[in-house]
């Protein structure tokens, strides 16, 4: 990964830009969580890697942004139940997986289901029976394949998410990120990740920071130099509980994005399910202060 100099680097206000349009033109719409959502659809983040690594600047996420890459390790590796998702220093899973939630759905306690992120991701169900791994077969089909346009991820199996009258779903929540499709274009890695519902202010960040790690994990395994991340909510909304929040994330300037990296242990892994959040590392990180407590909808 090629990084422009700091100073040379075009301040970022792509985020900021983004909970403008969906404060000033979003369609209040109710949940099942409660608050309402202001929602617009179809939004779309584009990043050239050169000039910084998408971890947000306009709140401080210096103490947390490697767990969403632990996250994604643990989904990578088929990671399903919370103790599971510990080992890789995921601690915030439980209010999705309650025993009201998994009871209600025939799963064992703290078990988030066959159709979560690790499921799919890990044991995708085949009709020959037993699981395919998806993200082993995409290293392997970029590495051989590279100008194939089906490098492509899916994190939804069908038939656990069935929702309605007498089904029952094998899932606690429905996946809300993870389509990825990734291509081989002027000698560079450019992977677009496609989000099905996205709370900008909570989790859209987290995600940001994840899938971008991907694509630097995926330009080291398979030789492709990471070039760009595209990143498209299809849901893009903010809770009426987080406009305090929301506004003063508006108020901020733009700064530039800092610099993310391999470290000299992720530089030695040679195997997707190897990677850890500590193979990461972060410089050039100028942030705003962090805002605590931007209510989280469950």
């Amino acid at each position: 990964m090629s990084y422009k100099p700091v100073e040379q680097r075009t301040p970022d206000s792509q985020y900021r830009d983004l909970l403008r349009r969906i404060s000033n033109e979003g369609i209040p719409v109710p949940t099942r969580q409660g608050p309402k959502a202001f929602t617009l659809m179809q939004q779309t983040l584009s990043y050239d890697l050169s000039n910084g690594f998408p971890l947000i600047p306009d709140r401080n996420m210096g103490s947390f942004w490697r767990k969403p890459i632990g996250e994604l390790c643990a989904f990578i590796n088929g990671a399903r139940t919370l103790d599971e998702l510990a080992e890789f220093g995921c601690d915030w899973w439980g209010p999705w997986a309650t025993e009201k939630k998994t009871s209600s759905r025939g799963l064992p306690p703290g078990d988030l289901g066959p159709g979560s992120y690790g499921g799919a991701f890990h044991d995708f169900p085949t009709g020959e029976g037993g699981g395919f791994d998806q993200f082993e077969h995409l290293v392997e089909q970029i590495s051989d394949l590279p100008d194939l346009r089906t490098h492509f991820v899916s994190p939804w199996i069908p038939q656990y998410q069935t929702r309605g009258r007498g089904k029952v779903s094998g899932s606690t929540i429905a996946p809300c990120h993870g389509w990825v499709h990734v291509r081989v274009l002027g000698g560079g890695l450019h992977l677009h990740m496609f989000q099905r519902s996205g709370d900008v202010p909570v989790g859209v960040p987290s995600n940001m920071v994840q899938y971008a790690a991907l694509t630097l994990m995926l330009g080291h395994l398979t030789g492709v130099e990471a070039s760009h991340y595209y990143h498209t909510i299809s849901d893009a909304h903010i809770y009426e509980d987080q406009w305090e929040s929301v506004e003063l994330l508006r108020e901020r300037e733009p700064r530039r994005l800092p610099t993310v990296t391999l470290n000299a242990e992720g530089k030695k892994v040679g195997d997707i399910h190897d990677f850890r959040a500590e193979h990461f590392e972060v410089a050039d990180y100028d942030p705003h202060p962090a805002i605590s407590r931007i209510p989280v909808a469950t």
